[in-house]
C-alpha cells in the first residue's frame, strides 16, 4: 500500500513539475536560444504538417524513456512513476495543444466550457506575437485568471 501511495505521489509531483517545465522551456528555451526550432510554430502558413517545433516532443520522450530504462535496467524504482508522469504530461500536452487548440486533428471542436475558452484565449494571445521577444502566457494547462473574463 505504501509503495502504491509513493508511486502516486511521485507520478503526481512529476506531472505538476512538467507544467512548470513546459512554461520554463517555452519561455526561456523555445523563445530563447532555440527560437529557430520554435518560430515556425508561430507562423500561420506551414509548408508541412510537421514543424521543427515538434522536435521538443522528441526531447521529452527521450527523458521519459530514459527514466523507464533506468527503472528496468538499474532498478531505479522512481524511474517508473517519473517516466510515466512525463509521458502522461506529454500526452496531455499533445491532446490539449496540438489537437484541441491547433486542430492538427479535427477533434474536440465543440468543447466550449469556461476553462476551454480561457485556454484558447490565452493561447491566441500568445500567438498574436509572432516574434521571439515580448510574448505572454507560456504555460499550457494552468492559465492566468485574466483569460477567463
Amino acid at each position: 500500500m505504501i509503495k502504491i501511495l509513493l508511486f502516486i505521489l511521485v507520478f503526481t509531483i512529476t506531472y505538476l513539475i512538467m507544467e512548470f517545465m513546459a512554461w520554463f522551456s517555452h519561455k526561456y528555451i523555445m523563445h530563447g536560444f532555440l527560437w529557430k526550432l520554435h518560430k515556425d510554430h508561430h507562423k500561420k502558413d506551414h509548408n508541412s504538417w510537421f514543424e521543427r517545433n515538434d522536435l521538443f516532443f522528441i526531447f521529452y520522450a527521450i527523458v521519459s524513456s530514459s527514466n523507464l530504462y533506468a527503472w528496468r535496467e538499474y532498478d531505479f524504482w522512481a524511474g517508473l512513476p517519473i517516466g510515466i508522469g512525463i509521458f502522461a504530461y506529454g500526452l496531455s500536452y499533445f491532446i490539449v495543444h496540438d489537437i484541441f487548440i491547433h486542430q492538427r486533428f479535427k477533434m474536440f471542436k465543440k468543447i466550449n466550457n469556461k476553462y476551454a475558452k480561457g485556454l484558447r484565449r490565452a493561447h491566441k494571445i500568445h500567438h498574436k506575437n509572432i516574434n521571439k521577444k515580448d510574448g505572454e502566457c507560456f504555460g499550457m494547462l494552468w492559465v492566468p485568471l485574466k483569460y477567463f473574463k
